[in-house]
């Protein structure tokens, strides 16, 4: 009952594209601050994660595989992480705000939110995490009252007909 609310009521749009419009405002500051300050640079954030991974009780690291990946994959690829972060973080609050791939955005906030929590920063992770899967959840009534109202139905005009199209003419 919730769930069909949540995805296909007025009311539930109006709510979300509240909390959409103001996570994708956080996002977008975030992102926005990071391209325009004086450059940003990951690799101490990064290097911090990996001496000082999250911990159980054992005192052992909760998230091994996470810190392997950062030493394995993540430092040595800094270049990389120090544009896509930025970008990352303006294009999620961006789409947003605007309501244009919502559950896209939203799904790429996520996993952010969630490579931040791996790391052990935990900051407003929870509560960003927690609206975001209320957000990718609704789906489409989340981007209701955004661009999604025409983007949606022109992408699921164009690019599925045509996957019909072309799956008819190759059978």
């Amino acid at each position: 009952m919730f769930a069909k609310w949540l995805r296909e009521n007025n009311v539930a749009a109006g709510i979300l594209t509240v909390i959409r419009v103001w996570l994708g405002y956080n996002w977008m500051t975030a992102g926005w601050g990071k391209l325009t300050g004086e450059g940003f640079d990951a690799s101490g954030y990064l290097k911090n994660a990996v001496a000082n991974p999250v911990k159980g009780p054992d005192g052992n690291a909760v998230y091994g595989w996470y810190v392997n990946f950062l030493e394995s994959f993540a430092i040595p690829n800094v270049d990389i992480f120090n544009t896509i972060v930025p970008l990352g973080e303006f294009l999620v609050g961006l789409g947003l705000l605007l309501g244009t791939l919502t559950t896209a955005a939203m799904f790429f906030g996520l996993v952010m939110n969630f490579s931040f929590f791996l790391a052990g920063t935990v900051s407003h992770n929870p509560t960003d995490i927690f609206f975001g899967f209320i957000i990718l959840f609704a789906g489409y009534n989340a981007g209701k009252y955004g661009l999604d109202r025409w983007v949606v139905p022109f992408i699921r005009k164009t690019v599925f007909k045509r996957g019909e199209e072309v799956t008819r003419n190759v059978a």
